[in-house]
């Protein structure tokens, strides 16, 4: 039992060890981001949004490239061979994502109503009319779901849709008492992590959950004028993974980790592009 007890901590000890690096590793990212200047390059933030709503999209089953992406948003060009709806999902959200930073410059309380409007913006062309035994809602509005959902392989099953509205009015609340009380780095990224694990654990749509999930957690970021953090799409499958042992175990602890892990991928890829582009066009080419 004493050799178990040992174990044990040694193995949360070093736990918070790994935990501790990560951020000191993301902390010396960031500086290094910000010294070179990345962010004032001119039309880094939209491209990097562009990213951002690509990767959002694609977790979601969307086709679109990046490229495609820019040539819609830039030329309205559609991507040949792939389908509307993957246009049209991606379009929605850049309009989703451009409301939250004009709401993020004066930092707009996250309610209900605030959440709900996210939510109709980037459902607007693809949310439909649903008649259920306990009614109608329309996803296209961001009206809250009226019947029972599940996600996922073994088909996980969400909180009743009746105790919805009160979860949500809850998540604000805390989340709106919290963003007052973080001010450190780390405080104020895990924040922003757990209003993503938070509603989403909610599920209070009948689609976009991850998508508003995803922009709530940037929109948090936006008013602490942090680095959005990207989900990768090819990291879908640990994503959820983490999404759902956090869920299963109740913890918010494997969710945390994940999205320090993708800070960090974030943020070093992006010094990783602006250095080898700082090298190339130095050579005639005859």
């Amino acid at each position: 039992m004493q050799e178990y007890k040992i174990s044990v901590f040694l193995r949360k000890q070093y736990g918070l060890i790994m935990e501790t690096d990560i951020w000191q590793e993301i902390e010396q990212l960031y500086r290094k981001f910000q010294k070179l200047g990345i962010s004032e390059a001119v039309d880094y933030e939209k491209y990097y949004l562009y990213s951002l709503i690509t990767h959002s999209t694609a977790i979601e089953g969307s086709t679109l490239t990046e490229i495609d992406n820019q040539l819609l948003f830039d030329e309205g060009v559609t991507a040949k061979g792939k389908p509307l709806v993957h246009h049209l999902m991606n379009e929605d959200l850049k309009k989703a994502y451009e409301l939250a930073k004009k709401d993020a410059q004066h930092n707009v309380s996250v309610t209900p109503v605030f959440l709900q409007g996210l939510n109709a913006t980037l459902m607007c062309t693809t949310g439909n009319v649903h008649s259920v035994m306990a009614g109608s809602f329309d996803s296209s509005r961001g009206e809250y779901r009226l019947c029972g959902v599940t996600a996922g392989i073994g088909g996980r099953s969400y909180i009743s849709y009746q105790k919805v509205p009160a979860k949500v009015e809850e998540l604000c609340t805390i989340l709106q008492g919290q963003q007052k009380l973080a001010v450190t780095f780390r405080e104020q990224y895990e924040l922003s992590f757990n209003a993503h694990l938070n509603l989403v654990t909610i599920h209070p749509w009948v689609d976009g959950n991850g998508r508003t999930a995803r922009l709530l957690m940037n929109y948090i970021q936006f008013c602490y004028h942090l680095f959005p953090a990207k989900i990768f799409k090819e990291d879908r499958e640990e994503y959820i993974l983490s999404l759902r042992q956090s869920q299963e175990e109740e913890t918010n602890r494997p969710f945390l980790d994940f999205m320090a892990k993708q800070l960090k991928k974030s943020l070093a890829l992006e010094i990783e592009r602006f250095e080898a582009s700082q090298k190339k066009g130095l050579n005639f080419m005859f």
